[in-house]
């Protein structure tokens, strides 16, 4: 079975209910269709946001079998087995042995910690906002380990490393991703219940 985004956005919130789950949910569906729509692939965007806004859809309810039990459950749904591979791969080394292979999930690899990295630097901003982030400003908190400490360094430079990037690029690409749903996922979380 093909998603559209409406059943996939609902198949989210079926089994997340916190609305941190949602919004991050939503940031990696942009940053994936952003970097879709860079790297030469406008014609699968749309896949990547899916990707994007399922990658965690079993980690609020099953921490402990984070891109494990969403193959089940998706595979329970008869939903598309690339939606299902993309999707857990982000797990690779972690809690699966699905390495990501296409470029689109090494972009989910690289992006998924880093988006929570970049999003904790924002909101200790006086703008809390990512419009006016530096790649200077998250690099001085990636040096810091204690600062978003569940946002993984280790993972980002692998991530990097995969794509055959310098850790800035990455930075700098996913900062800009990060802008351009900015201010829609803002207001759509003012109103979500």
């Amino acid at each position: 079975m093909n998603l559209n985004r409406e059943e996939a956005f609902n198949l989210l919130k079926e089994y997340n209910k916190d609305k941190f789950h949602i919004r991050h949910a939503l940031t990696v569906e942009g940053v994936m269709k952003y970097f879709a729509e860079n790297l030469g692939y406008a014609d699968e965007k749309e896949f990547w946001g899916l990707v994007g806004l399922l990658h965690d859809l079993d980690f609020e309810k099953y921490p402990n079998e984070h891109c494990i039990k969403s193959q089940e459950i998706m595979r329970e749904k008869e939903i598309d087995e690339n939606l299902i591979h993309a999707t857990a791969s982000h797990g690779y080394g972690i809690t699966v042995d699905i390495k990501p292979e296409h470029e689109m999930e090494k972009i989910l690899y690289a992006t998924d910690e880093l988006t929570g990295l970049i999003g904790a630097v924002a909101i200790m901003r006086p703008s809390k906002s990512v419009q006016d982030l530096e790649l200077k400003s998250v690099k001085k908190k990636f040096k810091n380990d204690k600062f978003a400490a569940g946002c993984s360094r280790e993972i980002i430079k692998n991530g990097a490393e995969m794509l055959n990037w310098d850790l800035d690029k990455l930075i700098e690409q996913t900062i800009l991703a990060m802008r351009v749903d900015e201010e829609n996922i803002n207001k759509f979380m003012e109103n979500y219940v």
